[in-house]
């Protein structure tokens, strides 16, 4: 049940003009947020009214059209993933809005009511959010905030490994887990936009289509067969030259089975489990493959800026290119009112592509 304080709902509920917002500045400071006072199931999402953030020195206050839901956010939901210090306990990593307010100090020329998209270390289920002007990217004229909601987390993550860690090379074979996730999803595409071949795992012919029409040259029933055995077929006994791997403990030998020699198993999730019992190192370094792990909300503010600053030089302008299409895929949208039932569709693993939530419903969008 959702606990909604009654001011913020008629305030928050209807459209203002600007003279009652002069003439009523202090409710005009608060915003519709999800939080969590106890740490459990998705019956724990909590809807209510909560001060609206204020942008700091390098900062941007964006008004929240739509977030998007992260595996990450069912661990902080749950106690087991909590936010870096410093940063907002609301949940949500990614968020496509509009410029409400300019902190000061901001150097990138950004102006009210531009559409962005952002990358944020927490905060994305509210109204609002403020967020370090690094962190912040056009929206591609061609797609709606809805869309543009989808991009940030699962992509730059997709981004990050392949680029920044795996380093991949026009030619390699990608091997991605969870293939028709919006990580994977966003991995396929960007495989083939970098002239290197994805292949990928999932566990339904659904799913497995879905990643096939986006560019996977092959792909595995996990639940079905060897997907070790799988790659060893399409590779003609190679290997893939990278994994990425948000599974974990419960594939390690499948997966070191299936890396090419000098290949490299990129970590970046422990959805398997973490434990791992055998001859793991042995293997790997018969192999002389590489382990490498990745995380990015506990990055640096560099680092994340770096990363957004390449992505949008190297990858955002595909998404309007006609002849590469690069596009989010979104399984659902929910509204903020049911963040519940859209929490227990991830946890269900009923999706393929990301799973958006309206913070605006799309029937008042204007944007």
């Amino acid at each position: 049940m959702h606990r909604i304080l009654h001011t913020g709902r008629v305030l928050l509920g209807n459209s203002y003009k600007t003279a009652w917002h002069k003439s009523c500045s202090s409710f005009a400071k608060m915003m519709r947020a999800v939080c969590v006072d106890v740490p459990g199931g998705p019956e724990n999402l909590l809807l209510r009214t909560v001060p609206r953030p204020q942008p700091k020195d390098g900062e941007v206050l964006i008004k929240v059209h739509a977030t998007a839901l992260n595996r990450a956010d069912l661990l902080q939901r749950r106690g087991l993933y909590p936010p870096p210090p410093g940063e907002s306990d609301i949940i949500g990593l990614e968020v496509a809005g509009t410029v409400d307010t300019l902190g000061p100090g901001l150097k990138r020329g950004w102006k009210p009511d531009d559409r962005v998209m952002a990358l944020l270390c927490g905060g994305g289920y509210a109204e609002y959010v403020a967020v370090p002007e690094e962190l912040l990217m056009p929206v591609p004229s061609n797609l709606t905030l809805c869309q543009a909601a989808a991009i940030p987390e699962a992509w730059l993550t997709a981004f990050q490994l392949l680029v920044f860690v795996a380093q991949v090379k026009e030619g390699e074979v990608v091997l991605a887990h969870a293939g028709a996730s919006g990580v994977g999803t966003a991995a396929v595409q960007l495989v083939r936009l970098f002239g290197a071949v994805p292949v990928v795992t999932a566990g339904s012919p659904e799913k497995l289509k879905m990643a096939e029409s986006l560019g996977a040259a092959a792909g595995f029933n996990y639940k079905q067969e060897s997907f070790a055995q799988g790659v060893h077929d399409f590779t003609g006994g190679k290997g893939a030259n990278v994994i990425l791997d948000c599974i974990g403990g419960q594939n390690w030998e499948q997966n070191v089975s299936c890396l090419a020699t000098d290949g490299r198993w990129v970590l970046y999730g422990t959805m398997g489990g973490r434990t791992v019992e055998g001859d793991l190192l042995g293997k790997l370094l018969s192999k002389r493959g590489h382990l490498l792990s990745s995380l990015l909300r506990s990055r640096s503010l560099q680092y994340k800026g770096d990363l957004v600053q390449a992505f949008s030089h190297r990858v955002l302008p595909y998404f309007s290119e006609q002849s590469t299409s690069l596009r989010p895929v979104i399984d659902s949208t929910f509204n903020l009112e049911n963040i519940t039932e859209a929490h227990r569709h991830m946890e269900a693993n009923k999706n393929t592509g990301k799973i958006v939530i309206n913070v605006i419903p799309q029937n008042q969008e204007t944007q």
